[in-house]
């Protein structure tokens, strides 16, 4: 491809699961011609047939219009990736798992292999985009393992381009960003980067050291499970003075210096990113020598949260031995199918050790729940799943639970006692209908 600083840019995104599909897809919606790699031979057929092997609002429509466009490709291996209908990949983005170790580090072995994979298939320069998020100094890692395969001593360049997505708008948050932020070595890799994201009108770029790319995300993600915890925290203050953690959490952000985002009480955060990231933030600061302990007490608070509900449970039905519990909603967040560090897993574990019967219903996640939920009751929408419980307990706040027919709920359940872990519904609106009613820090 004749390199001129006007051009599109041929991308080849390693990784197909939610940071890779979503990039891969938006960076073929700016207008560059991506291939997705991914391992997963299964994976890339059910790609290739436009079938999404996850659930992302918005996400199945991007992808069907560049594939037909003729921008977006999928492939098994790095070196397809690379090289593909004749034309070689200038950038390659990394965006492959970093599972959490039991220490609380990040396993990167992916990285490194594809790291080496990249460094044997390069023709001429290229540049190394680091997606995944990663502890910092991964890229001097990167740099070395390229360096070491290196053979042809061709020239390339590690960058690091940190991930902002929320599971659930993700597309909405690549192509409409609060910012992109460039973590580069030299004014080569920035040009190149610069040309990747220019189609991203009004987005406003963030050009650092790679060092600094790669704090900014995991400071962030601490920084925004720091202000969850902190208002469950003042939750369970609430409830033991009869404040309305709503009113408080509003009258604090609306303090420019302190902001409205992440100020919702519940029973606590889930997904990959916060936990793991919070974990492998802690991780290194107790590497480079500094106890971080601010982060334990941040985990901390979250464990406790996710137990809300059990102890309400307990508080009002007692033994919960033979009770029918009914759980509403299983993904760790609402428009997505994502399970992983999902609240409903422990709180659900935590139910069947007290002898509880379970019965569980999500409108997306179901199928990926029965993978990791055992012994409960998987109902076939949220009425089936009320049906003779002793309490219904809302567990993830989707859009279909807030037009339930409550009328109709209540006429279905053996006592009407509701456990609102999310606060979605109004107080006064659900106790008028007949519910005995409770939710997390409002009175």
């Amino acid at each position: 491809m004749k390199n001129n600083k006007n051009s599109k840019v041929d991308i080849c995104v390693v990784g197909a699961g939610y940071v890779g599909l979503v990039s891969g897809a938006c960076l073929a919606e700016l207008g560059h011609r991506v291939v997705c790699v991914d391992s997963d031979p299964a994976k890339i057929k059910m790609l290739e047939k436009g079938v999404m092997p996850i659930y992302e609002d918005g996400l199945e429509s991007v992808v069907k219009k560049n594939v037909k466009a003729g921008r977006l490709h999928f492939a098994n291996s790095v070196k397809a990736g690379m090289h593909h209908g004749g034309r070689r990949a200038e950038a390659v983005f990394i965006a492959v798992g970093t599972p959490p170790r039991e220490d609380g580090s990040a396993d990167l072995s992916a990285i490194e292999k594809v790291s080496e994979d990249v460094a044997t298939n390069m023709t001429d320069y290229t540049v190394i985009v680091e997606k995944s998020t990663v502890p910092v100094a991964t890229c001097d890692w990167i740099n070395k393992t390229i360096n070491r395969n290196n053979s042809r001593h061709l020239p390339f360049d590690v960058t690091s381009n940190p991930e902002f997505l929320r599971e659930g708008t993700a597309v909405r948050d690549f192509l409409k960003p609060d910012r992109v932020v460039l973590g580069v070595s030299s004014p080569q890799a920035e040009a190149l980067m610069r040309r990747i994201y220019k189609p991203m009108k009004g987005a406003e770029l963030v050009v650092t050291s790679v060092k600094s790319a790669e704090l900014i995300k995991h400071a962030s993600n601490s920084f925004l499970s720091t202000k969850i915890s902190f208002i469950n925290a003042v939750a369970t203050i609430c409830e033991k003075t009869g404040a309305n953690v709503e009113d408080v959490a509003r009258g604090m952000g609306l303090d420019r210096r302190i902001g409205p985002a992440f100020l919702k009480a519940g029973i606590g955060f889930g997904g990959f990113c916060f936990p793991k990231d919070l974990e492998a933030f802690y991780w290194l600061s107790s590497q480079v020598g500094y106890d971080f302990e601010m982060l334990k007490t941040v985990k901390n608070v979250n464990e406790r949260q996710k137990m809300w509900l059990v102890k309400k449970l307990e508080e009002e039905l007692w033994n919960l031995e033979g009770k029918t519990i009914a759980l509403l909603g299983l993904a760790f967040k609402p428009e997505t199918d994502d399970m992983r560090f999902a609240p409903s897993i422990d709180i659900a574990r935590e139910l069947l050790k007290r002898g509880a019967k379970l019965r569980g219903y999500d409108p997306v996640s179901q199928e990926n729940a029965k993978k990791i939920i055992k012994g409960i009751y998987f109902a076939a929408d949220a009425y089936d799943c009320a049906k003779g419980a002793d309490c219904v307990c809302l567990v993830t706040e989707w859009h279909e639970f807030a037009k339930l027919d409550q009328k109709k709920l209540l006429s279905l359940v053996k006592h009407p006692i509701m456990l609102d872990g999310r606060n979605l519904y109004d107080p006064a609106k659900m106790r008028s209908l007949g519910w005995t009613y409770m939710s997390v820090g409002r009175p």
